[in-house]
């Protein structure tokens, strides 16, 4: 099923009632996404999955689901905060946790020395504003995680980027994603 698909086939719980108010919750309607990408380039789209597949062999989950929430807070990438939000919820991780992400610094004590790593690395290839990663934040990391570890969460801070720049310029709709159980 493609995105709009699951758009025009999800009841809308936010219509806009016949005198062009929202409906009974209050709430605004959704927005349709601009285009169905990974139908329209699926060959793009099956690389990505690859690449992502690539990148998390021998890194822990708990660790990728906050760097892809981080880089996705970041980014403004809706759709991936509402899938890896809810992945990682499944997965058990605490909601504390992921509330407090965005202000991992002024947090630190619910994450471990590795993670906090981690998360700094996220920002500092995301935002690249200095058009670099800076030598103290890749020493910190590479002091939590052998060569090998590094290089995947490399690639799976590039992927996550990546996807939520799709997501970000395609308009994907958040509210409709539903883990694996």
């Amino acid at each position: 099923m493609n995105t709009n698909e699951a758009h025009e086939n999800h009841a809308d719980p936010y219509e806009i009632d016949e005198s062009g108010h929202p409906g009974e919750s209050g709430r605004l309607p959704e927005h349709a996404p601009r285009l169905d990408w990974a139908e329209l380039a699926p060959e793009a789209f099956k690389a990505m999955v690859r690449l992502d597949t690539a990148a998390k062999r021998g890194l822990a989950p708990v660790l990728l689901n906050l760097v892809k929430i981080r880089a996705s807070q970041i980014n403004h990438c809706a759709f991936c905060l509402d899938m890896h939000s809810k992945d990682a919820l499944a997965a058990g991780e605490s909601a504390q946790r992921i509330l407090q992400l965005d202000a991992w610094r002024e947090s630190r004590h619910f994450y471990t020395a590795k993670e906090v790593a981690a998360i700094e690395l996220t920002e500092a290839i995301t935002v690249l504003t200095d058009g670099f990663v800076p030598d103290e934040v890749y020493a910190r990391a590479a002091a939590e995680f052998d060569e090998s570890e590094l290089a995947r969460l490399i690639v799976a801070i590039t992927t996550i980027n990546a996807w939520n720049r799709f997501g970000v310029s395609t308009r994907l709709v958040p509210g409709h994603y539903t883990p694996a159980s």
